[in-house]
């Protein structure tokens, strides 16, 4: 075949144009759907996951219902919820709080406005249209209406069903109930069949559930029991970080993140999607919501959570579901327990299908000292929401004008150290490679993360400007098989400043 050089020419001048910015795809990425109920603070979760839409492999974008959320069937059935909480609060009603299905393609489509402006930063992210195709409608008449396959249930069925045996993240951002009815249909068709034991095994080898609370009763009925070996990523307590309570689980020091001071510069000069962002005051009353406590600054100034500012942050409860996707260099993702932009879970000693949060993931809070069931999500935010901000710029600058994450690497990311050379030379020294696409200045850190590791003793960490000597302090109290977590913070002083990580973790042999 005759080589032609114009295709070459092409080929080569995208290739370095790519390299130049930075756009080089990742071919490792995340595979996930997510499931929602549309509720205010989902509207707001998933403006965010569209910015970060690059950063991860969206399959499937599915409306389901909640405790919270259902549309009703349309004939005046009588339902009262399953959930002690909403049963007291609403008691029998025919739809709760529904904000109809058309807020997921509004969003869509405001993406569509920006996504010619967001390729000039990365090449990775999705085609509008390619994401108003992912679109289903899921089981939404009631709570835990599972009885039925709708278009929802029926995409993640074919989604575990399929050959790519990629982890597939199942997001619920409100009940499990669309999640439940694609296993039990799964289970109806092959439960009684010579393919079950396989088709079993490979739904629970490929579906990973990353739950935001229990938002309906079919998770507790229905697939704990059934399908006990999938694994489940539960978030019960560090969500509240990102969620309504945040006054009072942040940190005062860290409430500047999420002011409308920091938040109101980013909703209102940064185009069409962020322009539809919820914030306090702002005038948007929120679709579906009986009572309406977020769009006037008379009701902001004083609510059931707290006092709030013009372009404060009201929620976004469901972003840590797809934070932990997000390759920001910490390992976390097949490591839950290791702590990442989404949380830390550690595994349940009850049921090893099981990764939660609670007493067993809490961290040390250096504001408060003391032990916080929220601090492995909450010490991540200023990186979360400059990350954020920068990401707001992408949608209306060009790639010269806006900021970009520095690049960090490690070698002998996983070392390790012998008690006896410890005790006679417990020096390691750590030199992190970086760079910065912007051409940015990076300082480095290195800080013990301590709650993670095994080991009772405490990391002496001695750093000259980018590298570090790491010595080990009461070496005595050490035993085979302890760890240490250290992580390589690398942030750039471009505006505004942007981290990535690398985790590098010792063990004692």
């Amino acid at each position: 075949m005759k080589f032609n050089k114009f295709y070459f020419y092409i080929f080569f001048v995208c290739l370095i144009n790519c390299a130049a910015l930075g756009q080089v795809s990742k071919t490792a990425k995340a595979r996930t759907i997510v499931t929602t109920d549309g509720e205010l603070d989902d509207v707001d979760s998933f403006i965010r996951l569209l910015l970060f839409s690059n950063e991860f492999r969206l399959e499937g974008l599915i409306i389901s219902s909640s405790q919270w959320h259902y549309k009703g069937d349309g004939k005046g059935t009588k339902f009262t919820s399953e959930m002690e909480m909403t049963k007291k609060m609403y008691g029998e009603r025919t739809e709760l709080r529904w904000p109809g299905e058309q807020w997921i393609y509004d969003l869509v489509d405001a993406y569509g406005k920006v996504y010619t402006n967001l390729l000039k930063h990365s090449i990775d992210f999705p085609k509008p249209m390619d994401l108003k195709n992912q679109i289903r409608i899921g089981n939404i008449d009631f709570e835990g209406e599972m009885t039925k396959d709708t278009e929802g249930s029926d995409f993640i069925k074919a989604k575990l069903l399929d050959e790519d045996m990629t982890p597939l993240y199942l997001q619920v951002w409100g009940g499990t109930n669309t999640i439940a009815r694609a296993l039990k249909s799964i289970e109806d068709e092959y439960k009684n069949t010579l393919q079950w034991n396989k088709i079993y095994k490979k739904v629970c080898q490929k579906a990973i559930i990353y739950a935001i609370l229990d938002q309906d009763a079919t998770y507790k009925k229905y697939i704990e029991p059934n399908w006990k070996d999938m694994k489940v990523y539960y978030n019960s307590n560090q969500f509240w970080s990102f969620a309504y309570f945040w006054k009072r689980s942040v940190p005062t020091e860290f409430h500047q993140y999420l002011e409308g001071k920091f938040m109101g510069e980013i909703i209102n000069n940064h185009g069409p999607l962020l322009k539809m962002y919820y914030s306090y005051g702002d005038g948007n009353p929120p679709k579906g919501e009986i009572d309406d406590i977020y769009s006037s600054m008379e009701k902001a100034k004083k609510n059931q959570w707290g006092s709030f500012g013009q372009y404060d942050f009201i929620s976004e409860g469901d972003s840590p579901a797809f934070l932990h996707l997000v390759d920001i260099g910490l390992n976390n993702l097949d490591n839950p327990q290791d702590g990442g932009w989404g949380g830390r879970l550690v595994q349940s000693t009850i049921t090893p299908s099981r990764w939660e949060d609670g007493k067993a993931a809490a961290d040390f809070n250096p504001f408060t000292k003391k032990i916080d069931d929220a601090f492995a999500q909450t010490r991540w935010i200023p990186a979360i929401q400059y990350d954020f901000a920068a990401r707001a710029d992408w949608c209306i600058k060009d790639f010269k004008s806006a900021n970009h994450a520095p690049r960090v690497s490690i070698s002998n990311k996983r070392r390790t150290v012998s008690r006896s050379s410890i005790s006679k030379f417990h020096q390691i020294t750590l030199k992190p490679k970086f760079s910065d696409p912007d051409k940015d200045k990076v300082s480095i850190k290195f800080w013990q993360y301590k709650e993670v590791g095994s080991a009772k003793a405490n990391l002496i960490i001695k750093q000259n400007e980018n590298n570090a000597e790491i010595s080990i302090e009461n070496t005595d109290s050490l035993k085979s098989g302890d760890t240490f977590h250290i992580i390589v913070e690398a942030s750039d002083n471009g505006s505004p400043s942007l981290t990535r990580y690398q985790r590098v973790v010792l063990t004692v042999k």
